[in-house]
């Protein structure tokens, strides 16, 4: 992902993994990263604002966090102990499987409505209305698999795999919008206003993410 950063996001990226060296990974390791990461590059354009330089901003940003050696210390630990890394992997785990779970029910029993009421002849409004499960379910999967940890990656940020499942939810919404108001109005050109609506946010925000993105390989 760096070579679609800018330099100032890989000099950030470059200085939390310098401060960091010889601390044994970990996914909280990876989340205080970007945690971290986010801090900075927030402070950065605050203070860029203000009118200063980049190099300038970033001195200012790197200041402002403060002493970070108690933050060392506890990662260095955690970095040792591989039975709390254990402990909190299964749990996360356990929270991801059920998202996962929850989250294809979810389009499932929106399926199986729609499908339901198709052949009960109900109208074209209250046949698609149950589709709002499938959106909601879709969102859920993907911030479920996202944040989920692998062998070979670790999970995404929490604020970061919720925001790519906005960007899903937007555009399967978009598609939700685009059938009921066809229905509804029975214009098409409505529906593409409807659908154009949500579906241009929708791939804003997931190219946005995809282009600014930490590399959450793992290093095997």
């Amino acid at each position: 992902m760096k070579n679609n950063k800018n330099s100032i996001d890989i000099k950030v990226e470059t200085y939390i993994d310098n401060i960091f060296t010889g601390v044994g990974a970990s996914q909280q390791l990876f989340d205080l990263k970007e945690e971290l990461s986010t801090n900075i590059n927030e402070k950065i354009a605050d203070y860029k604002s203000r009118g200063m330089v980049d190099e300038q901003a970033f001195k200012e940003a790197v200041i402002s966090i403060g002493d970070l050696s108690g933050l060392i210390d506890d990662m260095r630990r955690l970095g040792q102990d591989t039975a709390k890394q254990s402990v909190y992997s299964s749990m996360t785990a356990r929270i991801s499987l059920a998202g996962i779970i929850a989250g294809v029910l979810l389009v499932l029993f929106g399926m199986f409505t729609v499908a339901m009421l198709y052949f009960m002849k109900l109208s074209g409004e209250e046949v698609t209305g149950s589709a709002i499960f499938i959106v909601a379910g879709g969102a859920l999967i993907t911030y479920s698999i996202l944040t989920r940890e692998s062998r070979k990656k670790y999970g995404m940020n929490k604020i970061r795999a919720a925001l790519y499942a906005l960007s899903i939810g937007l555009l399967l919404f978009g598609m939700f919008t685009a059938v009921i108001t066809r229905f509804a109005t029975g214009e098409i050109y409505i529906a593409i206003g409807s659908l154009m609506v949500f579906f241009l946010a929708g791939i804003g925000l997931f190219l946005f993410l995809i282009l600014t993105g930490r590399d959450r390989r793992k290093e095997i």
